[in-house]
């Protein structure tokens, strides 16, 4: 496979890919069936893949029913729901169906016991489909609000935080509104850090941060908040519930799957090939063209100089890039703006190729997953009369690697670990 650099990439990414499907790994975290009912609650891109999963180990004597939530398009085309419905809803800017699916979700918490179990499904994505608005805030507002956050450049802990906050089902609410019943929570993360109250903005756990701080994060990327949302955050109405509220007592959350085990599948694959295999870290942020800038610093060190790792190998990343939206109308996602950035910093280097993609499958809002890069990239975009600079610049990046047939198409992948990016240093 060596020979074939990008089917050597695209190996790597299937099996990160894999290793976080909820077929393979949900299963083995279900309890035995409670003395009551278990209601099943979710929301995220993983969301019918999770409930797919379910349905199959649940015990087909005992009762299930329930209610998940997932983007347009990330249904399981095998999956036919029998006991738990499936809705379908936007995703990144919440829209009425969301809405309303939050709104049947909360109202399906009403009247459990003790004897109860609610096993809550949650992954990345859920933030925008579990869209439930603060008392006084319609749609529109979130929907705006929403847009505003996603151009900011704020980083996913700081949008949740956010978001958390204007909401009446995140932030721990969800699993606060199941008191007395058991509540077990069962995560894919897409975090840098793994942390649960930042996941989907953390609808099952109690929430750390406070109204001021979201206060400050809109203030820092000039949000502008509508008054009822100011109101509400400047006096702690809309403060979400904290470490210690007795209503979570005895709740449970296990993490199914995360950035971190993904990597080290795909670095145990590559070095099954003979490749040495280097896990950067799963928790890289910034901004997506200067991160790719970084990684191609290091890939120009290791190919020139051998430092700090040898060549032949492979150097794989996670995480949670940020895109500052310049241009409203531009094509692209955060995968193929770090892959322009890096091409422009390895300036064609030579025997450096590369990778970088959502788990997910969807760069953005666009139809790839992400986008491959080779030592001739640039020189081919320059014959064909690109200039990625300014298509950088304008947020372009899907169309440059569009134009050079470099897309990476996968279609939906029914889970969410974020951000891989693998280089092939040869």
């Amino acid at each position: 496979m060596l020979t074939d650099p990008r089917a050597l990439l695209r190996h790597l990414y299937e099996v990160a890919v894999a290793r976080a499907l909820p077929a393979r790994v949900l299963a083995a975290h279900l309890p035995p069936p409670p003395k009551g009912r278990t209601l099943v609650l979710g929301a995220g891109k993983a969301g019918g893949s999770m409930a797919q999963a379910l349905e199959a180990a649940w015990p087909t004597d005992a009762p299930l029913s329930g209610l998940v939530i997932t983007r347009y398009g990330h249904r399981p085309p095998d999956y036919l729901p029998r006991r738990i419905e499936l809705v379908e809803a936007a995703h990144p800017v919440p829209d009425a169906a969301g809405l309303q699916a939050a709104e049947r979700m909360q109202a399906l918490t009403q009247g459990l016991t003790p004897d109860d179990l609610v096993i809550c499904l949650i992954s990345g994505g859920g933030s925008a489909l579990l869209s439930l608005p603060a008392e006084g805030l319609s749609l529109a507002d979130k929907q705006q609000l929403n847009r505003a956050l996603l151009d900011s450049g704020a980083d996913i802990t700081q949008m949740n935080c956010v978001r958390k906050h204007l909401s009446r089902i995140k932030g721990g609410r969800l699993a606060a509104a199941c008191a007395p019943a058991q509540v077990l929570t069962l995560m894919i993360s897409d975090v840098p850090g793994d942390d649960a109250a930042v996941i989907a903005s953390g609808p099952t756990v109690p929430d750390p941060s406070s109204c001021g701080d979201a206060l400050a994060i809109c203030a820092r990327y000039g949000i502008t908040l509508p008054d009822v949302a100011r109101r509400g955050l400047e006096s702690g109405a809309f403060e979400t519930p904290k470490p210690g509220d007795p209503r979570f007592a005895g709740h449970a959350l296990r993490m199914l799957a995360t950035p971190r085990q993904s990597l080290d599948a795909a670095a145990e694959a590559a070095r099954s090939l003979g490749l040495q295999a280097h896990v950067l870290s799963d928790e890289i942020e910034g901004e997506a063209r200067d991160i790719g800038a970084m990684h191609a610093a290091l890939a120009r060190s290791v190919a020139r100089l051998g430092q700090p790792f040898a060549r032949p190998c492979v150097l794989l990343s996670g995480g949670e890039t940020t895109v500052t939206v310049r241009n409203p109308q531009g094509r692209g996602g955060r995968a193929g703006e770090f892959l322009l950035g890096c091409a422009l910093g390895l300036a064609g280097e030579a025997g450096v190729h590369a990778l970088a993609a959502d788990t997910d499958g969807i760069d953005g809002k666009q139809d790839n997953a992400g986008a491959l890069l080779s030592p001739d990239s640039l020189a081919r975009a320059q014959a064909l009369g690109l200039k990625p600079r300014e298509l950088l610049q304008a947020n372009c990046a899907y169309d440059f690697f569009e134009v050079l047939g470099d897309l990476l198409v996968t279609g939906p992948t029914f889970t969410n670990v974020n951000d891989f990016r693998a280089l092939l240093i040869l």
